[in-house]
């Protein structure tokens, strides 16, 4: 029952959300009834009630068993009559009349200066008030829902954030997620090798929310965007909330680095939400977040960069709109890439908006400047449940993708990167060059005198074998000798007749 609006610009209106009031009109599901109240129309003599109404809202129920009513609004009537008196005491006998029917109903109210509806209607409802707000802060407007009261339920008593959109109404009451999520023990790669190996050797965690901290430059977006390349050539479903960048330019700029994420794109894999993070306020992000989750069902999430969303907050609100969000992730085993943009160089001065403690695996992108130049490194600060590696690795972005270098210490035991590096790598090739002739010219060295000793052990072996023959040779005659003189005594003895001996 409208006592505002029409049945014809109620069903306009409501088509505006999706519903099609004609059409349950037609099915005999619903009664649009429209009590025009005009003031100057109105004469109050005397007592008088409301049965008139009562009799209307009656047939309305019966002719098609309606279970609910909604009555919109009812202040309509105090701006239409006088006696407010009259108007409290029917309207507490409409209460009534409408429970003992046995029907749901909801009664709609403008909100008062000093009570939540301007007549104090909630004086008359005893079950259960909803207040709704629009409120507007930092020049953005957010609507909120909260549960007054509620009998016989124990209801959230937080501020709850909804939309209203072209599909209905979106309301997520977040404040009641818990850290009830299972543990994934399944392992998903980064999308660069190396990077795997310094995580454990198998990458991240799934399920678990990654934090790529760095400042201006250091390369977060490339990094988010071949873990989205790495998830879709899995044949894994991927969205990306840009920030920063529009969904063209995301593209563009991934392809300088040899990242082509298009392909992807056109095949419905991966999908881009850019937006600016003025354009509302944290909680329509988080329900806006969720209405995607819920359409496209990603297996990873990118969110590039949280930093920006800042604009709309504090770090306090960003941190706990963050924290509610990621819940909601690891309810669904999703796998989330956040990057953060940092102001300080060093470690020490991160706190990557406040939200580290959240994340599960934290990765630092950060800049070294040395000998006029400024290079990339990455470390592993954290990563829950595996052993992770400790040092800081030089990164290039190639036309090819992301490459991490071996780690390169110069004498003094300091990280080595670019020009340093090559300059490094130049001296200790010079030196390894100088090292081998020195080592070439010894071993021609200890060759020649390896050939001389041999030319003399040579010399000495055959005058050794002429010695030899020549001592075999006295030998051979002497024993010659020897025999033919004892074959001459026996020979002379045998002709002289001579006694045997």
């Amino acid at each position: 029952m409208a006592f505002e609006e029409t049945a014809e610009d109620l069903a306009e209106n409501f088509a505006s959300m999706g519903f099609d009031l004609d059409s349950l009109e037609a099915r005999n599901k619903l009664i649009v009834d429209y009590v025009r109240i005009e003031k100057s129309e109105i004469e109050e003599t005397g007592e008088y009630d409301l049965e008139g109404l009562f009799i209307r809202l009656g047939l309305a129920i019966d002719s098609i068993g309606a279970k609910r009513v909604a009555l919109d609004t009812l202040e309509v009537l105090f701006s239409g009559f006088q006696n407010e008196a009259i108007l409290r005491s029917e309207l507490r006998r409409l209460f009534r009349w409408l429970k003992d029917r046995g029907v749901t109903a909801i009664v709609t109210g403008e909100r008062g200066e000093t009570s939540l509806t301007r007549y104090g209607l909630e004086e008359y409802v005893a079950d259960c008030v909803i207040f709704l707000d629009n409120r507007m802060e930092e020049q953005i407007a957010t609507r909120r829902l909260r549960i007054i009261k509620y009998r016989g339920s124990k209801h959230g008593t937080n501020e709850y954030p909804f939309m209203i959109e072209e599909d209905g109404m979106s309301v997520l009451p977040i404040t009641s997620l818990g850290l009830e999520h299972e543990a994934s023990r399944e392992r998903i790669s980064t999308g660069i090798p190396r990077l795997d190996t310094m995580l454990g050797g198998q990458g991240y965690y799934r399920g678990t929310t990654i934090l790529i901290s760095g400042t201006a430059g250091s390369g977060k977006t490339s990094f988010a965007a071949q873990f989205c390349k790495a998830a879709c050539e899995r044949e894994e479903s991927c969205l990306y909330f840009a920030y920063e960048e529009s969904p063209d330019q995301i593209i563009r700029n991934m392809r300088s680095i040899g990242i082509d994420l298009k392909p992807y794109l056109d095949s419905g894999l991966l999908k881009i939400h850019a937006s600016r993070p003025m354009a509302y306020g944290l909680e329509m992000h988080l329900i806006t977040m969720r209405k995607f989750l819920d359409t496209f069902k990603p297996n990873v999430v990118v969110i590039d960069p949280i930093s920006n969303l800042t604009n709309v907050g504090t770090q306090t609100d960003v941190r706990l709109m963050l924290t509610r969000f990621i819940d909601y992730l690891k309810l669904r085993n999703i796998t989330a890439v956040c990057t953060s943009l940092v102001e300080h160089e060093s470690t020490a001065g991160i706190n990557a908006e406040g939200i580290s403690s959240l994340m599960d695996t934290w990765v630092n992108l950060r800049f070294f400047e040395n000998s006029n130049e400024r290079n990339r490194g990455i470390s592993v600060i954290k990563s829950r449940g595996m052993g992770h590696s400790n040092q800081i690795r030089e990164y290039l972005l190639t036309d090819h993708g992301i490459e991490i270098q071996d780690v390169y210490l110069g004498p003094s035991g300091d990280l080595l990167m670019g020009s340093s590096k090559a300059v490094q790598e130049a001296e200790e090739l010079a030196e390894s060059v100088a090292q081998r002739q020195n080592a070439d010219r010894k071993k021609r060295e200890l060759e020649t005198r390896l050939k001389s000793l041999d030319a003399q052990i040579a010399s000495l072996n055959s005058e050794y074998e002429t010695q030899k023959e020549e001592l075999d040779r006295l030998i051979s005659d002497q024993q010659l000798g020897n025999e033919a003189l004892a074959t001459g005594r026996s020979e002379l003895a045998r002709i002289r007749k001579a006694d045997k001996p």
